[in-house]
């Protein structure tokens, strides 16, 4: 089945302004979307003064940026809990954010929408990654290219532990350049964080591994855990497409309503940062087809939650929703 990628809704006048505001900064070069994984970049040396402000998109991101870089950083992130990337529209404060930032890290593989383009061209004038950028030139094996995305892979990597600490090597190498003084702690930081993670891909695997076989198949709202899946051996299938932006597929839903009910699936998944009308209506549909399906909790699919809540942190994002999983699925 495919799906087609919806145009970003921006407010006209965010676009707008934002269009002046980097046009004033970069002027009127054109600038390639891959130009800084493919060809060659402009390096940038940190020569200020400590912390560095570092300007992130995801709360994924900015953890991973905050651990590597340690007391050197000072970090920030554009979107907080229940936000959700694809939708997002930078605000009149984001943009002077970041002009000021003396580096920008984003997740990139087309996360963050239309602003990918603008951080490509900002890498021009200041330090500006996609921590992704490293598997990508790499052509790691591991990257989803889904074919209702157009030839595009699926950005969603920080739902593959392991991959995800890829990344985390490629960022201390990438703040290591910036900040040459500091490139031997930037590394040491990076493998004390993964080896953590390291521990966190084992805990998942061993978790999904408890869920009956037969019953390893996770339905959520948009195409977001393909990573998951494929990292710990369960069956993805969603509602919506790679972009929660995309509208949901009715024929595609009577596919999924199909597949609970004849591999008795108990429970499906909504998420934090979208509507939960769009599972709550399969609930129905399967409850008036004669399965009773339950809602087995809300993931956190593209964003942290709360600062208070279990999920705030990326180690407590990935083991709340291996928990949420296997308690449904193993009824």
């Amino acid at each position: 089945m495919k799906h087609s990628i919806g145009p970003y809704k921006w407010l006209v006048s965010g676009f707008m302004l934002l269009t002046l505001v980097f046009a004033s900064i970069l002027g009127c070069k054109k600038v390639d979307s891959h130009s800084h994984v493919n060809g060659e970049r402009t390096v940038h040396t940190f020569k200020g003064e400590y912390p560095i402000k570092v300007l992130c998109t995801t709360g994924q991101v900015g953890e991973m940026l905050t651990r590597i870089g340690g007391k050197h950083v000072q970090v920030e992130a554009l979107m907080g809990s229940g936000i959700d990337p694809h939708l997002y529209r930078p605000t009149a404060s984001d943009v002077e954010r970041l002009v000021g930032a003396d580096a920008i890290f984003y997740n990139g593989l087309h996360l963050e929408g239309r602003m990918a383009d603008k951080f490509v061209q900002l890498a021009s004038k200041k330090a500006t990654y996609a921590v992704t950028e490293g598997i990508l030139s790499r052509k790691d094996k591991r990257l989803r290219e889904p074919p209702e995305f157009e030839g595009l892979h699926d950005p969603h990597v920080w739902h593959d532990v392991a991959l995800w600490a890829e990344c985390a090597h490629d960022v201390a190498a990438m703040l290591g350049k910036f900040d040459p003084k500091q490139a031997a702690e930037y590394d040491n930081n990076a493998h004390a964080y993964t080896g953590e993670l390291a521990e966190l891909h084992k805990h998942c695997q061993a978790e999904i591994a408890k869920i009956p076989e037969s019953r390893r198949v996770l339905v959520t709202a948009h195409d977001a855990f393909g990573y998951f899946g494929a990292a710990y051996g369960i069956e993805v299938a969603a509602l919506k497409g790679i972009s929660s932006e995309e509208e949901k597929d009715i024929q595609h839903q009577d596919e999924i309503q199909a597949l609970l009910i004849e591999r008795k699936i108990p429970a499906v998944f909504v998420e934090s940062a979208i509507a939960h009308r769009t599972v709550d209506s399969l609930i129905e549909t399967c409850k008036a087809a004669g399965w009773e399906v339950a809602s087995g909790g809300e993931l956190y699919a593209d964003a942290l939650g709360e600062a208070d809540g279990d999920a705030s942190t990326y180690t407590g994002m990935i083991r709340h929703n291996v928990h949420a999983i296997v308690e449904a699925l193993s009824k």
